[in-house]
């Protein structure tokens, strides 16, 4: 069986990454007053963060249509593929997973394996990489939800916001109520439920508290993980900011693989400019290929 793997623009998947390991990414529009933007494809980051210093109305997103999902099935049938692994933006946070497990009883050209990342950004786009790889190796499309199951679990995101209001203005924030009349005076540190919905942890007064708390966080992990850890060091138009939190946490922890990522667009939406994160999971490189799980091909 032939299986691809289709993500949202919401992976802040690179163009380079996207065409190395053939993932298909759909993009989400960004919207500014009355001017839509494809992210990645109409819209950089950069643009994007930048636009948000000029504009006097803030910019919204809006879904991917069913239109756009189906275009994107019919082209990989078209190409050959059996069955598509389909990893999108936590539902925890958008409608959209759930509208999309609606509309597939209407797609019949190709079986699509829907899978609610509970996450986004590089989280997202780690998953699609592991999907990508698996697929790769023969792994069945059931067997591959089955491990992004299991891999969903190692994954944790911790973000400090430099400006909360966008999070509550675009009501992505659980528990937005802890923190009404001090929105200005803090830089709180906030992760992912379970369920996939934001929660804001706790209140820091400062980005370098804030990145202590969080590091403190991944110390921990890492002295108790079973399994090698990958961690990425994420900014939303901070790069400076970035790479000396990316320079520290290779002095303190030398012995893990690093990367770093740039939320995009519709992320940058609702977190806004100057927030920062760490991701770390289950290093997608090394998961395990278990044999009994590839598909013997039958030659002709």
């Amino acid at each position: 069986m032939k299986t691809a793997v289709v993500t949202d623009s919401a992976s802040c998947l690179t163009a380079k990454e996207s065409e190395q390991y053939k993932i298909k990414v759909v993009p989400i529009t960004v919207i500014f007053e009355r001017q839509t933007y494809l992210e990645n494809i109409d819209i950089t980051a950069a643009a994007f963060y930048e636009k948000m210093k000029t504009e006097t109305t803030l910019p919204s997103t809006t879904q991917i249509t069913p239109a756009q999902m189906q275009e994107t099935y019919d082209q990989l049938a078209a190409e050959g593929y059996d069955a598509v692994i389909s990893i999108h933006l936590s539902s925890g946070i958008t409608s959209f997973y759930q509208n999309l497990v609606n509309y597939l009883p209407d797609v019949t050209n190709i079986k699509v394996y829907p899978f609610d990342s509970r996450l986004a950004a590089a989280a997202e786009g780690g998953m699609a990489k592991l999907a990508a790889r698996l697929a790769d190796a023969g792994y069945s499309p059931e067997n591959i939800i089955h491990e992004l199951e299991k891999f969903r679990e190692t994954t944790r995101a911790y973000l400090a916001v430099d400006d909360l209001s966008h999070l509550v203005r675009t009501g992505r924030l659980s528990n937005a109520s802890r923190f009404v009349g001090s929105l200005l005076s803090i830089k709180p540190v906030l992760t992912f439920t379970e369920e996939g919905k934001i929660l804001a942890l706790q209140k820091e007064r400062t980005m370098k508290k804030a990145y202590r708390s969080i590091k403190d966080k991944f110390a921990d992990a890492q002295a108790k993980a079973q399994a090698p850890l990958r961690l990425t060091i994420i900014h939303a138009g901070a790069p400076l900011m970035e790479e000396r939190w990316y320079h520290d946490m290779q002095q303190s922890f030398p012995e893990v693989t690093m990367e770093q990522s740039e939320l995009g667009p519709v992320i940058g939406v609702h977190v806004g400019s100057g927030t920062m994160a760490l991701l770390w999971c289950y290093d997608w490189k090394q998961w395990p290929i278990d044999p009994n799980k590839v598909e013997k091909q039958t030659s002709l």
